[in-house]
């Protein structure tokens, strides 16, 4: 079953933006960083593109 993702089409925070950051810099996965931020694969995804971030995942 499909995760939900209730926080649907809001903006970023400041604070969920520096945590993607340290996050990619540590090298975590796409879904990881995903889940931790509680937002979509596909949010997290584009916006490290972006912010010019490479994740695992994008690799």
């Amino acid at each position: 079953m499909a995760e939900r993702f209730e926080r649907h089409k809001q903006a970023w925070t400041s604070d969920e933006v520096q945590k993607l950051h340290t996050l990619a810099k540590k090298g975590m996965p796409l879904r990881a960083i995903a889940r931790a931020l509680t937002r979509s694969e596909e949010s997290t995804k584009a916006r490290a593109k972006q912010d010019g971030l490479n994740i695992a995942s994008l690799r």
